[in-house]
C-alpha cells in the first residue's frame, strides 16, 4: 500500500534584509543559488559572502531548478514526510522534502524538480517533486 505524503504547511521562514532576496525571487517561483565570482562555483544558501573565498565577489543566479536525490529519510508517523538531500545540476547539495509522491517510491538518484509550497503566512519555501 503506497504511503502518501502529508501536505503540511510549514512554518514562515524567518525574513531579514541579507535574505530578502532570496525570499522575493521564491515569490516569484524561483530558486536562487549564490555564486562566487571567484571560483565559478555555486552555492546554497545564497548570501552576501562566497564560502570559498570568504570574498563577497558574489551574485545570486536563478537555478534550474532540477536535480536528483542523493540521500533521503522518511519521517513515518502520523503525518509521514521525506525529507532529502538534493544534488542541483548546478553542483550544489540542498536539504529539502520530497512532496506529491508516494513516499515508498523515493530512491537515491531520482530524477526531481523544484516546486514552491506555502507557509503559513510566509514566504513559499522550495521543495521537489518527482522530474
Amino acid at each position: 500500500m503506497p504511503t502518501p505524503a502529508f501536505d503540511r504547511v510549514p512554518a514562515a521562514p524567518n525574513e531579514d534584509p541579507d535574505n530578502k532576496p532570496f525570499f522575493d525571487a521564491a515569490r516569484e517561483g524561483k530558486l536562487l543559488l549564490g555564486l562566487c565570482k571567484d571560483t565559478g562555483k555555486h552555492f546554497f544558501y545564497p548570501r552576501g559572502v562566497s564560502p570559498y573565498t570568504l570574498s563577497s565577489n558574489v551574485e545570486f543566479v536563478e537555478s534550474k531548478g532540477v536535480g536528483e536525490i542523493y540521500s533521503w529519510s522518511v519521517q513515518r508517523g502520523k503525518e509521514p514526510y521525506c525529507l532529502a538531500y538534493v544534488t542541483l545540476t548546478e553542483g550544489v547539495t540542498i536539504m529539502t522534502n520530497i512532496v506529491d509522491t508516494d513516499l515508498d517510491a523515493v530512491k537515491v538518484g531520482q530524477k526531481v524538480k523544484l516546486v514552491f509550497k506555502p507557509t503559513n503566512g510566509g514566504a513559499p519555501v522550495p521543495m521537489f517533486t518527482p522530474a
